[in-house]
């Protein structure tokens, strides 16, 4: 059953992918690492605050601005939520695989971000398969947003979930990501 309304998360590209930043319109100084933002008054042992990052976007090389699109709508609404962009987070000289596995264990949601690239590329079933192993039966922490598809051509791995469906509403699903992902962040307090 499709859950529409509006909300989007970020990031995990493919390996060729840092291989070919120019073709995508990156500048360098969009792929720089940066740190999440750091909270007011963080109670570093529990809740929100036991993980670098809120959510973790994975989506498709061809995807890659409407991801930045998602993150930068999820880091400037008020709730200022913390996201992992792969292209712009990862360490430079990590390794692709490594970054990933570790973006995801540090990131309290999974944003799979699931369009026709998306459902084309084998890293991106490899993303979607590491976030579901992240948290097996966590309710609500992995959220796929449909994009450019029907619910039929939903993955097998996520049928058994509800989802966004970005073609309803202006914003795409992203205010309906944003929402659940705040959701899941009040279940830690």
């Amino acid at each position: 059953m499709p859950i529409s309304s509006d909300s989007p998360p970020s990031a995990a590209p493919q390996p060729s992918s840092q291989d070919s930043t120019s073709s995508a319109g990156l500048s360098s100084a969009s792929m720089s690492s940066t740190s999440p933002p750091t909270p007011e008054t963080p109670s570093t042992s529990s809740g929100r605050w036991s993980k670098d990052y809120d959510v973790c976007v994975c989506h498709s090389e061809e995807d890659l601005v409407a991801a930045q699109e998602l993150v930068a709508y999820l880091e400037g609404s008020t709730a200022s939520l913390r996201c992992f962009l792969q292209l712009r987070d990862a360490t430079p000289g990590g390794a692709i695989v490594s970054e990933l596995c570790q973006a995801l264990s540090s990131s309290h949601c999974r944003v799979l971000l699931i369009t026709p690239g998306f459902l084309r590329d084998p890293w991106c079933k490899y993303q979607m398969l590491q976030a579901l192993t992240e948290a097996p039966g966590a309710e609500g922490c992995t959220i796929p947003l449909l994009s450019g598809l029907p619910r039929a051509a939903c993955p097998a791995e996520l049928r058994f979930m509800y989802f966004v469906d970005a073609s309803r509403g202006p914003d795409r699903g992203f205010h309906q990501v944003k929402e659940a992902i705040l959701r899941y962040l009040q279940t830690l307090s």
